[in-house]
């Protein structure tokens, strides 16, 4: 039985107010817990940041919603009031407009496996769709076989079986050689789906979410598989709008806030987390503590305790790719037609991985072009607000301290959007750009890295650690922890370690 049980109302330390920390945070007040946040910047929200200039407004971090149900049931459980009640969710229709290479494009509606296979058929020629929603029923069967570990369920002590593919590969005939299955989310594209432009449309969830197609396996078909099948969503006013009602709901619930509060040690007392200690030395003790940040700081402040034994998943040693925004703000109003999101393709995908994941390249790079049809965002109809993505590698291995590189991928970047915004270089009135190094400013995280979600298969290399540690009272919520990157994961995280404090060996995850 959870200590907290026993004991009644217990102190909790939450480290970090990203969205994953105060998913917790609501929920553990909500169950009557003394919960307090310390966070090292200025303001909440973690990567969900904005910027503001001249009456536009430009989301700094993710810049869509897949799985609302994840915010729907928070709201819920911690309010009995719809998401809708505080912000204005919206779905993205088109969800997606791609751009080929070769200048071939495609729009994709949102959640309708029927039309994504239509609009293949029209845009790709007779026969894609039908490859396509081949390859998504396979996929919808990995998510029925992943869904529950990986996702509602806390990472139970036989994570292992998790290291098993889920995704079932067609076997591939080769000639003087045995059948072989695809192992990654490249083969698939190249095997199942023949390459050239659906091979491409399928590598590039991978990229999006940081992961390396030639890397990445099999069993991240389910990232398409999540978009098509429950759909995309904007939060008018900007994703801001999600962090600030998240915030404002643990406020209602009594949760305390201390800004500009950097945790430097977790106390330990009697084998167990009792509390931290702040960067000035002011010592606060709790009853348990939640790590909302990278849980690699958490070893630094644990220097003699071993956190992650050789039964568990560790954190990743290496850094993960990052993200380079532009922010451009244009003159003319947005046009009727324009889709909100856009994926312009690289002329050369493998090149463009080898830059996103080993360092700087001289490919174009994939870039993400959003246009959001919001007057909220912008100064007025004559004017629009526009936001262009890339994943590339963290500092570190590269310097984006480095000023002539960041002009280059500036400019790469607005070459690339060039094909999704008509007379972009005509209408630009300014741009601000966002770097890895700012994304480590704003978020912590070691090299602007950017989590990816939990995958299975790959011999377990692709999960996130446990929500518990092997200190009793210490637990970790967000993107670097399980089930991993993304707003909707994050938000699965904080609502599984309210469930492993609240209910403690009698949790089975989340309903």
């Amino acid at each position: 039985m959870a200590a907290d049980k026993v004991a009644g109302m217990a102190r909790i330390v939450v480290i970090g107010a990203g969205m994953g920390a105060m998913a917790a945070a609501a929920r553990l007040a909500v169950a009557g817990h003394r919960v307090t946040v310390y966070e090292r910047s200025a303001t909440y929200g973690g990567a969900l940041g904005r910027f503001e200039r001249d009456g536009f407004v430009f989301d700094t971090g993710p810049g869509l919603l897949r799985l609302p149900a994840v915010y729907r049931d928070l709201f819920v459980k911690t309010g009995k009031e719809p998401l809708e009640s505080v912000v204005e969710p919206a779905p993205v229709d088109p969800a997606v407009r791609h751009v080929f290479a070769d200048g071939t494009e495609v729009a994709l509606p949102n959640a309708s496996r029927a039309g994504v296979m239509s609009a293949l058929d029209d845009a790709l020629g007779a026969g894609a769709g039908e490859r396509w929603g081949a390859f998504l029923v396979r996929a919808r069967e990995a998510w029925d076989r992943t869904r529950r570990p990986l996702l509602e369920e806390p990472l139970w002590p036989n994570w292992e079986v998790l290291a098993r593919e889920p995704y079932p590969a067609l076997k591939q005939r080769r000639l003087l050689r045995a059948p072989r299955q695809a192992a990654t989310l490249g083969e698939v594209a190249a095997w199942e789906l023949g390459g050239g432009r659906l091979g491409a449309l399928l590598e590039s969830y991978a990229l999006e979410y940081g992961l390396d197609p030639s890397t990445a396996p099999a069993s991240a078909a389910v990232l398409p598989y999540m978009e098509q099948t429950f759909g995309s969503w904007y939060v008018r006013g900007g994703m801001r709008e999600l962090a600030r009602a998240v915030y404002e709901r643990c406020l209602a619930r009594k949760v305390e806030f201390v800004f500009g509060a950097d945790v430097r040690l977790v106390r330990e007392k009697d084998g167990r987390a009792a509390g931290v200690e702040l960067a000035d030395g002011a010592v606060i003790e709790a009853d348990h503590v939640v790590c909302g940040a990278d849980p690699r700081g958490l070893q630094r402040m644990l220097v003699e305790r071993e956190l992650w034994g050789a039964d568990r998943v560790r954190p990743a040693a290496a850094l993960g790719p990052s993200r380079f925004t532009v922010l451009l703000a244009l003159r003319g109003g947005r046009p009727s037609t324009a889709a909100h999101r856009t994926v312009v393709h690289s002329p050369d995908a493998a090149a463009e991985a080898r830059t996103a994941f080993a360092g700087p390249g001289t490919e174009r790079p994939t870039v993400t072009v959003l246009r959001p049809d919001d007057p909220a965002v912008r100064p007025d109809e004559d004017h629009e607000a526009v936001t262009l993505t890339a994943t590339v590698a963290p500092h570190g291995p590269v310097d984006w301290t480095d000023e002539r590189l960041v002009l280059r991928y500036t400019e790469e970047l607005i070459a690339a959007a060039e094909p999704a915004v008509p007379d972009l270089r005509e209408r630009l009135l300014w741009h601000e750009t966002r770097t890895p190094v700012d994304l480590a400013r704003a978020t912590g995280a070691e090299g602007g890295s950017v989590p990816a979600p939990s995958l299975a298969g790959a011999g377990a290399a692709f999960l996130h650690p446990a929500n518990t540690t092997a200190l009793p009272g210490l637990y970790t919520a967000g993107g670097w922890a399980h089930p991993g990157g993304g707003l909707a994961h994050a938000g699965m995280s904080g609502a599984l370690v309210a469930g492993l404090i609240v209910e403690g060996d009698d949790f089975r995850g989340s309903q």
